[in-house]
């Protein structure tokens, strides 16, 4: 009875197995087709790119273009305007003999030119100038941010990467011990309790490995879409190494340089554009005139005595305040101005405070990266490899092996967790204190 069912035992792991290698032909064959290389980026490349190709710096680039078209209105003039007219047309009478001057009807020439005054145009002029150059520091706020953006996306990769590696040798090194351990069950060296433990591991392993490798498909997404290569995002590939701690940095950051950001000189530039505006609509207050002069035939006849034949007019218009002084659009400017002020002291505001996240994020990705290179990555190391020296002499048991590799596994994603951070918030810091043209 007991040899049946060790043949049967074995007659259902042969049938997995060639189920399973049935199962497994048609990802061989794609394995073996020939496809594109893995495009290895560095951070200077993707850097390229990104300025080639963002979406966002693309956008901002329309908003300097339309910033730079309004200038261009602002300092228009208004056009005169030409209007001809025909009147005194009696239906009764006729228009008379002749041709179009001999005409018994009253045809008028006239051109009107608007006159502004109280330096409105100027100061229309000056407004659109600081929002202009507002778009121009949107833009290098904007390119800042994709940069750092860029940065977090990249070695986020950089992380996936080094975790995929770090889980898939795992996973191989458990399909090597599993092989082992099965071959030690048949000659009686270890229970079925200790292989059933190591095969539980070992599926954790593989099922680990191909969950990184979902979390470096994203990373790879999310980097093609800010290099703009969305076709090649499973190609993409981070191929710096990660970033030193670098001690001398200095904590302080100067004031002056915190106006010299380009958020904050947007926001400045904005204030000013409104306190021009707010200007502006104060002088709607000064009446603007309207000129105008006009050519007038009217040729006289038997029928119409009243013709003057050639005459010239002039005229001047001057608007009425009776319904209102513009004392709405005024106070919209004053809001406005206020609103921009308040605006300013919000983003000078964010931009210290993010000072000073920055430098603390940045001491403490170092610090931990630094404990990490300074011993406990290799004690980490040492201990696995005494771990599996010992199993294979019998010196300790399954348990205590699966422990150390655990340990092994976690220190070495942690590791690389903090290596992660680390390169981040020196990206963070960079940002925050890399003055954008």
């Amino acid at each position: 009875m007991i040899v049946a069912i060790t043949q049967f035992k074995r007659s259902l792991q042969g049938f997995v197995a060639a189920t399973l290698l049935f199962a497994a032909a048609p990802a061989l064959v794609c394995a073996q087709t020939p496809s594109r290389a893995p495009v290895a980026l560095s951070l200077v490349e993707a850097e390229r790119m990104m300025f080639e190709r963002n979406r966002e710096l693309q956008a901002a680039r329309r908003a300097q273009e339309s910033a730079r078209a309004e200038s261009m209105v602002a300092g228009q003039g208004a056009n005169p305007t030409l209007s001809l007219q025909t009147i005194n047309i009696n239906p009764g009478r006729g228009v008379g003999a002749g041709g179009p001057r001999d005409k018994t009807v009253d045809t008028t020439v006239r051109i009107d030119q608007l006159i502004e005054r109280g330096e409105k145009r100027e100061l229309r002029v000056a407004a659109a100038e600081r929002l202009e150059a507002a778009s121009d520091a949107d833009f290098a706020e904007i390119k800042r941010q994709q940069r750092l953006a860029l940065h977090n996306a990249y070695f986020e990769l950089a992380l996936t990467q080094e975790k995929s590696t770090v889980l898939a040798d795992t996973a191989a090194l458990f399909a090597k011990s599993l092989e082992a351990a099965e071959l030690r069950l048949k000659a009686g060296d270890i229970a079925q309790a200790e292989l059933a433990r190591m095969r539980v591991d070992a599926m954790r392993a593989g099922n680990d490995a191909r969950a990184s490798e979902a979390d470096r498909t994203r990373a790879q997404l999310a980097l093609a879409y800010i290099v703009g290569r969305e076709g090649d995002a499973r190609l993409l590939r981070a191929a710096d190494a990660w970033p030193r701690p670098d001690a001398s940095l200095a904590e302080g950051v100067p004031a002056e340089l915190i106006d010299r950001r380009p958020d904050v000189r947007a926001a400045q530039a904005r204030l000013e554009a409104f306190e021009r505006a707010r200007e502006l609509a104060r002088r709607l207050r000064t009446r603007d005139v309207s000129v105008g002069a006009q050519f007038e035939h009217w040729p006289q006849s038997e029928a119409n005595q009243q013709g003057s034949g050639n005459s010239l007019g002039f005229a001047i218009s001057i608007p009425l305040f009776v319904r209102h002084a513009y004392g709405g659009e005024i106070r919209r400017a004053e809001v406005d101005y206020d609103a921009a002020k308040d605006s300013l002291a919000r983003v000078r505001a964010q931009a210290t405070g993010e000072f000073g996240r920055a430098w603390s994020d940045l001491q403490s990705a170092a610090d931990r990266v630094r404990r990490y290179d300074d011993g406990l990555l290799a004690e980490a190391r040492r201990s696995a490899d005494a771990a599996e020296y010992a199993y294979k002499n019998g010196a300790i048991g399954i348990m205590d092996l699966l422990d150390a590799r655990r340990t092994l596994r976690a220190t070495q994603i942690d590791a690389a967790v903090a290596q992660a951070d680390h390169a981040k918030a020196l990206a963070a810091w960079n940002a925050s204190t890399t003055l954008a043209e």
